[in-house]
C-alpha cells in the first residue's frame, strides 16, 4: 500500500492553503466542491466539509487545496487538517469515486498469410509493442493481457508480438479459414479498448535486456559484430513482414558457424531451412567470405 506525505504550501490567495501530495490522487482531473451535497462522490471532501471553517475544496492531480472562512486562521488549524488527510489517505480511502469512461481507439487490424502455414500474422494500424516479445505458452504469458486471453483459444498454440503485428501459432485441431476473422476481431476488439498488450514492467525488462544485448555486442568479436549488422540491414525486416524474427546467438569461430534463434513465423516454418541455408546463409557467405560455412537455427 502506498505511504502518503503531505507537504503545506500557501498560494497567493491567504484563504486558500494547498496540501501537496507524494501520490496521485486523481486520473488526469480536477474536481471542485462548493459544499458536501456536491462532494457526494468524493468521501474525502465530504469529511473535510464537516469541519466547519472549509468553505471549498478542490482536489487534483497531487494536491488538495481548501478554501476556508474568516472564522479561523491557517495557521491555528493547518497541521490538524494535513494530519486528518495523511490518516485518511493512509487508511486506503477513496478520494474521489471516479467514473471509467473508456473511449474507444480508432484502429484497423487486417490478417495476413505466412510462408508458415500454422501461423497467420494480424496487422495492426498502429504501432502496439516497442520490442518482440514471445510466449510459447498460457504459463510464459502471465504478463500479457492479451496473449492469456489467445491462449484462452484452445487451438492456439504461441503468441509473438512485434512492432505493429501478433503472429498466432496455432495447432493443426483448428483450420484458418474457421478461426481467422474471431482472432481478428479479438485483437481489434482489444486495441480498440485501449488495453495494454503487455505490462509495462515486462516491456521495460525486455527493452533493458535488449540494450544490455547490445552492449555484450560490443565485447564480442568483429565477426560476430558483422554478422550482426547484416542480420539486422538485411534479414530482420524481410523476417518481419513474414510475421518472425531472427537472433542472433553465437558465432563459433573453429568451425564458422553461425548459431541463430527464429521467432514466430519462423519457428517451426517448413520453409525456414530452405530461407536458413539458401537464402540467410548463403547471404552471410557472399558477404563474409572465408568467414561463414554454416548457419544453424537452434530451435528449429
Amino acid at each position: 500500500m502506498k505511504e502518503y506525505n503531505i507537504t503545506v504550501r500557501e498560494t497567493s490567495n491567504p484563504a486558500i492553503l494547498k496540501f501537496e501530495t507524494n501520490h496521485f490522487l486523481t486520473k488526469h482531473k480536477n474536481y471542485e466542491f462548493k459544499n458536501i451535497d456536491e462532494a457526494k462522490n468524493s468521501p474525502l471532501a465530504q469529511q473535510l466539509f464537516y469541519l466547519p471553517f472549509i468553505k471549498t475544496v478542490y482536489i487534483s492531480g497531487n494536491f488538495i487545496a481548501l478554501e476556508r472562512y474568516e472564522i479561523v486562521t491557517w495557521n491555528d488549524v493547518k497541521d490538524e487538517v494535513a494530519q486528518q488527510m495523511v490518516e485518511y489517505l493512509n487508511a486506503g480511502e477513496p478520494v474521489v469515486i471516479e467514473e471509467e469512461t473508456t473511449k474507444k481507439v480508432a484502429v484497423t487490424v487486417y490478417a495476413e498469410v505466412t510462408p508458415n502455414p500454422a501461423v497467420m500474422k494480424f496487422v495492426a494500424s498502429r504501432r502496439i509493442v516497442p520490442a518482440a516479445l514471445e510466449y510459447k505458452n498460457i504459463d510464459e504469458a502471465k504478463d500479457s493481457a492479451l496473449a492469456k486471453e489467445l491462449f484462452h483459444f484452445p487451438f492456439v498454440k504461441e503468441v509473438f508480438f512485434d512492432e505493429n503485428y501478433v503472429s498466432v501459432t496455432k495447432f493443426e485441431v483448428a483450420d484458418w479459414d474457421e478461426v481467422t476473422m474471431q482472432l481478428r476481431e479479438h485483437i481489434r476488439d482489444f486495441l480498440a479498448d485501449g488495453k495494454e498488450f503487455a505490462s509495462t514492467e515486462s516491456i521495460v525488462q525486455k527493452t533493458k535486456e535488449t540494450g544490455n544485448h547490445l552492449s555484450q555486442q560490443e565485447e564480442l568479436d568483429v565477426t560476430s559484430r558483422q554478422i550482426i549488422d547484416i542480420l539486422e540491414e538485411y534479414v530482420k525486416p524481410a523476417v518481419a513482414s513474414d510475421g518472425g524474427n531472427i537472433l542472433f546467438k553465437s558465432y563459433e569461430q573453429e568451425s564458422k558457424t553461425v548459431n541463430v534463434i527464429l521467432q514466430g513465423a519462423c519457428s517451426g516454418c517448413p520453409s525456414s531451412t530452405f530461407t536458413l541455408k539458401n537464402g540467410i546463409e548463403t547471404m552471410l557467405k557472399n558477404m563474409m567470405g572465408d568467414k561463414v560455412n554454416e548457419v544453424v537455427a537452434l530451435n528449429g
